[in-house]
């Protein structure tokens, strides 16, 4: 089953919502853990624990497992395995974006069979040219998984790229999304290049409406997103926008059943 198909079940059966898994040193304090490979791995299971089989979309950040060597990308593995054993669909967020063989590598890491770190989909930058995603596009096709483009992100640092415009006047953000959406022309339900699209980025002047797959919207919760905020953004229906929340629904660890509670009442918040 391809991967808009296996997310259109997912949203129907749990909502839109997406739960990261940031085990940033700061929550790992917060949880009082240790800053090490034992304590991330007691805070990663903790949230698979908590969020496995309740949430449509959970996103490991691979930084913050990367940062504690080999034994952090062992957890990592663990993370993926363990979510996809619990019938959770897992966006491993990393990031990826190069050219050639090095991209290659990138797509058998992140999006082929029988790779340990292949979730059912992964965050790719296209800012070496969107064409420079063609293995990884490629492998996501063989293997039924999706891919999520950075489009319009809300760091205040990617504007002076994402919104510059080029000499067909398009900014390079409506740029990417028009590459994304010709590659899910005629896909049903939709297709699996997917967009991420900040949900604090305001008004943005991109136009969405052709693009014929899922937009993951980071920034719901504690980076001061609202409900309102995503409508303002991507329009009242909200259909195929993926609010991402972290921090916000994970600062109530490391009890696992407050962490099912945030995760319920973020959700629940989306269906108004």
């Amino acid at each position: 089953m391809r991967f808009s198909a296996r997310l259109a079940a997912a949203t129907a059966a749990h909502g839109p919502l997406c739960v990261g898994i940031d085990p940033h040193p700061g929550l790992l304090d917060a949880w009082g853990l240790p800053r090490d490979a034992a304590g991330l791995e007691r805070f990663a299971l903790t949230c698979v624990e908590a969020f496995g089989g309740r949430v449509a979309l959970v996103k490991p950040q691979a930084a913050f497992f990367e940062s504690h060597g080999s034994k952090g990308v062992a957890v990592l593995e663990r993370v993926v395995a363990d979510l996809r054993d619990s019938g959770t669909l897992v966006l491993v967020d990393a990031k990826r974006g190069d050219i050639g063989s090095t991209m290659a590598a990138y797509a058998a890491a992140y999006l082929s069979d029988g790779s340990p770190l292949a979730g059912d989909a992964v965050t790719l930058s296209p800012y070496l040219g969107f064409g420079s995603l063609d293995p990884a596009l490629e492998a996501a096709r063989a293997s039924g998984r999706g891919v999520f483009v950075l489009a319009l992100t809300s760091n205040p640092e990617g504007s002076s790229v994402q919104r510059a415009t080029g000499a067909d006047g398009r900014s390079v953000a409506q740029s990417v999304v028009d590459q994304a959406a010709r590659r899910n022309a005629g896909a049903e339900p939709f297709g699996d290049v997917g967009l991420v699209v900040g949900a604090t980025v305001g008004d943005h002047g991109l136009d969405l409406s052709h693009l014929h797959g899922p937009v993951l919207a980071p920034g719901f919760g504690a980076q001061g997103a609202t409900v309102a905020d995503l409508r303002a953004v991507f329009g009242r229906e909200l259909r195929g926008v993926l609010p991402t929340s972290s921090r916000d629904v994970l600062r109530h660890g490391p009890d696992v059943a407050a962490l099912r509670a945030a995760a319920r009442a973020a959700g629940d918040s989306l269906d108004v």
